[in-house]
């Protein structure tokens, strides 16, 4: 089995992270199938025929070519390639390994073990490029899903393209059973959506008009059109793809160490396989060279580290792609470390524990309140598309009027000119900020206050609440089970909210009042806690600050955002707190995986080396050490993808 590495390739060309098409794949496969078959086939004939016909020439067995012939069709490939990288300076590969190994057991005589050695290394090459292939497979299954043409609406006439060369605003017509091939806007009314490919949800989900749909979305029922509003390498799948993709790139401190031992390894068994050639000769009585040759021979089949620098990157690839079907995004095998090192859960309230649905509960105006201050103000939070902004919109009904000199105040609210009057919107914070005075001392437990102030008088607030995720509760015992020590909440809105939501969920701790940067300042608080490694999740926009702070940002129901993807390590596509838990169980699972490979490798490998120095052990254990580890490893890595299906 090969150990791959960014300038060398198997020498049956594994599959690389870009995709093959399923022709060529298959093609090279069946090519050395009837290699291997060919190869066996001769063998078996060479070995009955000495048996039978036992017949020498020149002490030479007459059965020598057919051994010969069934070497070369598995061993050239082999060769070719050692000596490949031989010239470009690289000599200590497991192609030089398996090369002078098996041509040092031709010129002992031992003709069926030699090629018993190389007929075994060939079929395990292809049986391991079946397991990448297959613990490849979410990503492929996600090209799969990347409609290859797109029916564009042009000068009123219908007509297939390249989803490359549709532009933004163009409207696409996708009939049912189709998958969508850009982002785009919904001008139906509704329409039902199985959204597997993007959010790992199996059940529809249903879209209402001017909201957006995603590219891998497959429509489910009656004809509809969408109004283009992002570019194919832009799309949300497009996105997806890359993440998953490039994020092998990034490898954990595992492979990276493994990756390097076989570098020094490799050489250093190489001399060792010598000295038991050479040494042997000084310290024993019946010394006798063809034994200690066929020692060493044996100790550099056995030594490839075949099984620990090809499953370990698989089962971290593996990990990888068996979150992407869960609608999770690790951002490199190294985040599926981290997040088995961290103990401490922190996340953000609105839109990622609560649905961010506000709905507006009562409203109260004071007695000398501005006639106009609902119309002034709802004016202002049209302009917004924070929840709380959206739900009193909903409320009020969006107006037509302008808004002059807009201003955001983040985590606050908003202020901004209106007929010719100054207007302030927002929470309690900001109206003491402004100096506003006569604010009601009114304290609703669980609802949101958003205030509103004309010209510098109060006139009155609007009560909100917002409804908590349904496995939000789930999210925090999940975490527990999982070995998680704290959690916590940090959130914009009123300490009296986040705190009665802590204590409903669970919560360690829980901080309102908090603008973005207070919420980073406090996850630096406590990050200075001896031994703490914090995963903070939120939205992915407004929190990116803390995304950016914590040891592991989580952004979570981020399937569109440049913001969330750019900034978070793990991206979670759904709005399902509970698969944070999700996330740290894969991780731990993937290591899990990880660490059994190394053992095995390691112990199997080391045994064999022991009692092949000591004569115990011959080519057919050689074998078993080398390609046989390699693939009970391979298929302990990709166990991953069955267990999270």
């Amino acid at each position: 089995m090969g150990f791959p590495s960014p300038s060398q390739d198997s020498c049956c060309d594994q599959p690389s992270d870009s995709p093959e098409t399923s022709a060529s794949t298959w093609s090279r496969r069946w090519g050395l199938w009837k290699s291997s078959i060919l190869s066996l086939l001769t063998l078996l004939l060479a070995v009955g025929g000495e048996y039978l016909f036992p017949h020498q020439v020149f002490t030479v067995t007459a059965w020598l070519p057919l051994y010969l012939l069934a070497y070369v069709l598995v061993g050239w490939p082999v060769l070719k390639r050692g000596g490949q990288l031989i010239l470009q300076g690289e000599v200590f590969t497991e192609f030089f390994l398996m090369g002078i190994a098996t041509i040092g057991a031709f010129a002992i005589g031992e003709y069926p073990e030699a090629v018993a050695v190389m007929l075994f290394y060939t079929i395990g090459e292809v049986l391991q490029h079946q397991a990448v292939s297959k613990a490849k497979g979410n990503v492929q299954a996600l090209l799969d899903l990347r409609p290859n043409r797109a029916r564009v609406i042009r000068e009123g006439k219908r007509q297939w393209v390249q989803p490359e060369k549709v532009n933004i605003g163009e409207t696409l017509e996708i009939r049912a059973g189709e998958s969508v091939p850009l982002d785009g806007v919904l001008q139906e009314s509704y329409g039902n959506f199985n959204t597997a490919a993007i959010t790992g949800e199996s059940m529809p989900t249903r879209i209402s008009k001017g909201n957006e749909v995603l590219a891998g979305m497959v429509n489910l029922q009656n004809l509809i059109t969408l109004r283009v509003s992002r570019s194919f390498q832009e799309s949300s799948l497009s996105k997806i793809i890359r993440t998953v993709q490039q994020a092998t790139a990034k490898k954990a401190k595992t492979e990276q160490f493994i990756r390097k031992f076989a570098k020094v390894y490799t050489p250093i068994v190489t001399y060792l396989a010598l000295a038991l050639v050479v040494l042997p000769y000084f310290f024993v009585s019946d010394y006798q060279f063809s034994d200690w040759l066929y020692r060493a021979l044996v100790f550099l089949v056995i030594s490839c580290p075949c099984a620990l620098v090809i499953s370990i990157p698989l089962g971290y690839f593996g990990g990888i792609g068996a979150a992407s079907r869960k609608g999770i995004l690790f951002k490199g095998s190294n985040y599926l470390d981290l997040i088995t090192q961290v103990n401490t859960v922190i996340f953000d309230k609105t839109g990622t524990l609560t649905k961010g649905v506000f709905s507006v509960q009562q409203e109260e105006a004071a007695a000398t309140a501005d006639p106009d201050w609902k119309l002034l103000a709802i004016s202002l939070e049209a302009k917004s598309n924070h929840p709380i902004a959206l739900a009193l919109v909903k409320h009020l009904g969006k107006p037509t009027d302008s808004v002059l000199g807009l201003e955001e105040h983040a985590g606050q609210g908003l202020s901004g000119q209106v007929h010719g009057k100054q207007v302030l919107v927002g929470n309690r914070s900001l109206m003491k900020a402004k100096t506003i005075p006569d604010l009601p001392k009114t304290s609703l437990p669980g609802k949101t206050l958003v205030y509103a102030a004309v010209d510098g008088e109060y006139c009155g607030y609007f009560a909100l609440a917002d409804e908590i995720k349904s496995d939000a509760l789930e999210a925090f015992t999940e975490l527990r089970k999982l070995g998680i020590s704290e959690t916590g909440i940090l959130s914009g809105d009123r300490q009296e909210i986040v705190q009665t939501l802590g204590k409903e969920l669970g919560a360690d701790f829980a901080y309102g009042g908090l603008l973005p940067d207070q919420k980073s300042s406090r996850l630096e608080e406590l990050k200075r806690k001896s031994g703490s490694k914090i995963a903070f999740v939120g939205d992915g926009i407004n929190d990116a600050p803390a995304l950016a702070v914590a040891d592991l940002g989580i952004a979570m129901g981020a399937m569109g955002s440049d913001l969330a993807i750019e900034t978070a390590d793990v991206v979670i596509q759904t709005d399902h707190p509970s698969r944070v838990a999700l996330a740290v169980r894969i991780g731990k699972t993937t290591r899990h995986i990880v660490w059994q490979n190394i053992g095995l490798a390691f112990g199997v490998k080391l045994l064999v080396l022991m009692l092949g120095a000591l004569g115990l052990a011959g080519m057919w254990e050689a074998v078993f050490a080398d390609v046989g580890v390699a693939l009970l490893a391979i298929l302990n890595a990709i166990r991953i993808t069955k267990i999270y299906k």
